[in-house]
């Protein structure tokens, strides 16, 4: 391969180790490399997931982030810490702006609240090598956090995560460098199931076709890759060569928005009576996000999944001639698409409706017809409270049913106690 005619930037890929569970042994003063801390969604209940498990307690017990809490030895010095989402978005943060005093914030792709890229082109004058600045990085947010990261230097994002997954966690130091040059020695025989973009699907379909590692994948013919996957396939072929054309300066925080949408799995299994109490709270939530936007929109689509026990469920669209955000609009078609489509029988245990085919608000505004006016008024004034006092500080009196989820939801990021 003739890498000569593509870019080549110093590129880090950061990730911070079992970065909840850190977060909460620092909290509490204890040596994140030697605590055993499992952090768990909602220890009131015995199936919640483990979110995160400090290294100690991975190495000694085999605990996983796949794990449950009735999973957890009884060990006297486990620590079982309850998951607080916003404690670890404020600490991410905090971490992203201390990068940022190096580099600029187009330099800084932020990836998950706990995995970044950072471009450092032209730092060497200033901080040293590649290498030597993953290092400053490194020392940094263990001083200032006391949390442990590893580093993967490559020329381009693709080269430094795939370093940094398989190479970095495995150094003494936690940092390791993949270049061009390097692709053939450290990468290829790696199975492909390790390579970060494939799933355990492209993995079953590349095995049959006789491709177990990266190499292999790298010497397969381009043209009977892109037969099956198409423009993916030609992408495959690029990575195993660890070729990534993706852009490293940007704005990388700005994306169009397709849709306002809201799901939930449900705690327990819902009637289908129970039912429209969950929509209206999750229509709701979509067009307050809509309205701050001064968007609307003329498709709703509704989502509903059934219980494990009889399994199936429905997913349907129906659209309206004018865009709208307005939440009992948006409700009612909802509600004719659930009258429609559900079996009237099978209990419920998730569901999501999302606004899409959007345009400005504008279109909403213009029309004379209805009442139309008075209800965006509503609207908006319900907006402004929340904004103000806070997401719960006005609800409909239905949210405060037994069925309602707003109240609950509002204390949880991520589906977990902020």
């Amino acid at each position: 391969m003739d890498y000569s005619s593509y870019p080549r930037h110093d590129v880090l890929c950061i990730d911070m180790r079992s970065f909840y569970a850190s977060v909460e042994c620092t909290r509490r003063g204890l040596d994140p490399s030697t605590a055993l801390l499992a952090v768990v969604g909602d220890p009131s209940r015995s199936g919640s997931i483990v979110l995160a498990a400090s290294p100690a307690l991975k190495k000694k017990h085999g605990i996983s982030n796949v794990s449950r809490f009735f999973e957890l030895p009884d060990d006297p010095q486990l620590v079982i810490a309850q998951a607080h989402m916003g404690d670890y978005l404020e600490v991410s943060v905090e971490i992203t702006k201390m990068i940022m005093n190096y580099v600029p914030p187009e330099a800084v792709h932020v990836y998950s609240v706990d995995e970044l890229w950072v471009t450092i082109d032209g730092l060497e004058k200033l901080y040293g090598s590649p290498y030597d600045i993953a290092r400053m990085i490194q020392d940094n947010i263990r001083d200032q956090f006391g949390i442990e990261c590893v580093i993967g230097i490559g020329d381009n994002k693709f080269l430094a995560k795939v370093v940094m997954d398989i190479h970095s966690k495995k150094a003494d130091d936690g940092i390791a460098e993949c270049r061009y040059e390097d692709v053939e020695r450290m990468l290829w025989p790696t199975p492909i199931e390790d390579i970060w973009g494939i799933g355990r699907r492209m993995m079953r379909n590349l095995n049959r076709m006789g491709i177990v590692t990266l190499g292999q994948l790298a010497k397969h013919p381009v043209k009977y890759l892109k037969k099956h996957y198409g423009i993916m396939g030609e992408q495959l072929h690029q990575h195993a060569w660890g070729i990534d054309l993706s852009p490293v300066i940007g704005d990388f925080t700005k994306t169009e928005q397709k849709g306002y949408g809201h799901g939930v799995t449900l705690l327990r299994d819902y009637t289908g009576e129970e039912l429209p109490t969950v929509i209206l709270d999750l229509c709701e939530e979509a067009c307050r996000r809509a309205r701050r936007d001064h968007q609307a929109g003329r498709t709703v689509h509704l989502s509903v999944a059934y219980s494990s026990e009889t399994g199936g469920g429905f997913s349907r669209s129906m659209s309206m001639d004018l865009p709208t955000n307005i939440t009992m609009d948006m409700f009612h078609l909802c509600m004719r698409l659930y009258r429609t489509f559900y079996d009237g029988e099978s209990k419920i245990r998730r569901t999501s409706v999302t606004l899409t085919n959007l345009d400005d608000d504008i279109a909403t505004q213009l029309t004379l017809f209805d009442d139309r006016p008075k209800k965006k008024d509503i609207g908006n004034v319900m907006d402004e409270i929340r904004d103000k006092y806070g997401s719960t500080a006005i609800l409909r009196a239905s949210s405060f049913t037994k069925a309602g989820i707003t109240p609950e939801r509002s204390k949880k990021i991520g589906g977990h106690f902020a």
